[in-house]
């Protein structure tokens, strides 16, 4: 695998056959292939890219997406001179995981590397002036301001931050069917559904926790949303995570002057738990993560910068 030219190298860039957009989380990989003229191509997808859980990783997945990408549109993956890459990815805020990152990059004809926050706010609100909340395996909450400022608030990682999303919800589900298991509490829908997913005995599910990351928790919430209904821990659960949606949009735009998108997976379907004053400031999305990505990179080639968050 041939790497990329240092970012303070003077060798001239060729022209790029290829844009290629990544939205990578601590769940997937979505990689969207279009021409030079802004024709989607394909689109497609691998195993999670999000920084914190390995650069080794997040490359691997990032080129089996590409791949699948050339795949979906008949073609023939593209030597790395002909692609220029955008790329929003969880972590990468962490300056020594992007520059780990950035130091491992193929010799892709240019790289433009942003948060996927950063990258779903430039798609939702095709880069004028708005908030966002992506709610899905995280939470994070940016807005930008009609100034040029941005404000961010959550975000903060598993375990410790991300309010809200789905690894949160897995956890406390977890935590409800271990309380219900030795008696703690009683033993509602909602445990029972964690115990026939993680193990049913004492043995199981420390085992279970005991290599269960980011993505495994998140894999839980779903069971959250499908006990809602006969389990009031289930219900206070989503009540709980709607406030925690609430209070970052209040973070990162207290005068309530700016359009909200919800984004993820987790995002919509929890937009309905949320209070009727949150919900009216709710627009559809103008675009994706992925669209994001591919504005950033159109931006660095009209005019180059090295690599970085911006």
């Amino acid at each position: 695998m041939s790497r990329r030219p240092s970012p303070s190298s003077s060798t001239a860039v060729p022209a790029a056959r290829y844009l290629i957009g990544i939205d990578g989380g601590g769940t997937g990989t979505r990689a969207r292939l279009v021409d030079s003229a802004g024709r989607r191509l394909g689109q497609g997808e691998a195993g999670p890219s999000a920084l914190g859980q390995g650069v080794d990783q997040a490359w691997r997945n990032i080129r089996q997406a590409i791949d699948a990408a050339f795949l979906a549109a008949g073609l023939t993956p593209a030597a790395e001179a002909d692609c220029a890459l955008g790329l929003g990815l969880a972590g990468a805020e962490v300056a020594t995981r992007r520059e780990r990152f950035l130091a491992s990059a193929p010799a892709y004809c240019k790289l433009a590397l942003a948060t996927d926050a950063a990258t779903t706010l430039a798609g939702a609100h095709a880069g004028r002036p708005g908030t966002i909340v992506a709610v899905g395996t995280g939470t994070i909450g940016l807005a930008r301001h009609a100034d040029g400022r941005e404000t961010s608030a959550n975000g903060w990682g598993f375990p410790v931050g991300d309010e809200g999303s789905g690894a949160w919800l897995g956890l406390l589900a977890m935590q409800i069917a271990q309380q219900a298991f030795d008696g703690r509490s009683a033993a509602g829908a909602l445990a029972r559904a964690v115990w026939r997913t993680a193990g049913g005995s004492r043995a199981e599910l420390l085992a279970w926790c005991e290599h269960a990351g980011q993505q495994r928790y998140a894999e839980l919430a779903p069971l959250v949303f499908e006990t809602e209904a006969d389990d009031t821990q289930a219900a206070a659960l989503l009540a709980a995570a709607a406030q925690a949606i609430e209070a970052t949009v209040v973070a990162i735009d207290p005068r309530a002057e700016l359009p909200l998108a919800l984004c993820g997976s987790l995002g919509r379907r929890l937009e309905p738990y949320l209070d009727a004053a949150t919900r009216a400031r709710c627009v559809k999305p103008a675009g994706d993560a992925i669209d994001g990505a591919l504005q950033l990179v159109r931006e660095q080639i009209r005019q180059p910068l090295a690599p970085g968050i911006p």
